[in-house]
């Protein structure tokens, strides 16, 4: 009996010290996943975010605005801090300036402040001014043109009889699209045929622009996307393009007669140039 009593006291003590130290181990487990687990938290920050699709010209409201987490490290440029500072009391609604998908967080740079209308001044960077140009099919690059795009701007004048029959001249590269005809948004993709566009640049150059459009001919180019180059000066006249003998060859050259009433131009030989 003795015998017996010794071997169950025996065997409890051994699932009884095989229970601790499976307890053991588990804790410390738990205690190595919880640590790991602190290590890989990510901190976070109070951001807002759209909770619906917005399309320029909307007018942004409260509703539209929910508070969600967002990862510190990678927080947008731009963000608002709070719903007061999005509403202020004593302004007027925001608009929305650029097209925001849901979720999306709430940027300044793509609303007015507050009680301010989409308008082109709102969209103008500080120190720069808005010009329009006068286009067409063939000088504004068939309907292609969208606001937010790139241009080269090149001029043509200089024709007046001279020996190089005029010059074609890169005068402004890189000019930033702001409105198609009356047209802002840059999400639009239908495409027209625009009669005017609108830059953006600084004085100097608009001054430069209005002289160029006022003695002479405005040819844009599109810049693509991704192309990050500087565009070289480039320039060419008519003799370049033909080559002198050429030129020569088809020149035709008259002088005025009157014949009664009538005065009529007729064909002489060319004077010999230099």
């Amino acid at each position: 009996m003795r015998l017996i009593f010794g071997l169950a006291l025996l065997v409890g003590l051994a699932l009884a010290g095989f229970a601790v130290h499976t307890a053991q181990s588990r804790f410390q487990q738990y205690q190595s996943a919880l640590a790991a687990t602190k290590e890989s938290i990510i901190e976070t920050k109070s951001v807002f975010v759209v909770r619906q699709p917005l399309k320029y010209g909307d007018e942004l409201r409260p509703m539209h605005v929910v508070e969600v987490e967002w990862p510190a490290s990678h927080m947008p440029t731009g963000t608002f801090a709070s719903m007061e500072e999005i509403f202020p009391a004593d302004g007027g609604p925001r608009t929305v300036l650029r097209r925001i998908e849901r979720n999306e967080p709430l940027l300044a740079s793509k609303v007015t402040e507050p009680g301010q209308e989409a308008g082109l001044a709102a969209t103008l960077t500080p120190g720069m001014r808005a010009f329009t140009l006068s286009v067409d099919v063939n000088s504004g690059v068939s309907g292609f043109l969208r606001p937010g795009d790139r241009v080269d701007i090149y001029w043509t004048g200089g024709g007046g009889g001279g020996s190089d029959g005029g010059v074609t001249k890169l005068i402004e590269a890189n000019v930033q699209l702001i409105a198609i005809d009356q047209q802002t948004d840059e999400q639009r993709n239908d495409p027209t045929i625009a009669r005017n566009v609108t830059i953006e640049a600084l004085p100097p150059v608009v001054a430069k622009l209005v002289q160029a459009q006022a003695t002479g001919r405005l040819t844009l180019t599109l810049v693509g996307v991704q192309d990050e180059s500087e565009s070289q000066p480039a320039e060419a006249t008519l003799r370049e393009v033909l080559g002198a003998g050429e030129q020569v060859a088809n020149k035709v050259c008259t002088t005025r007669q009157r014949r009664g009433a009538e005065v009529v131009l007729v064909p002489i030989p060319c004077p010999d140039e230099g």
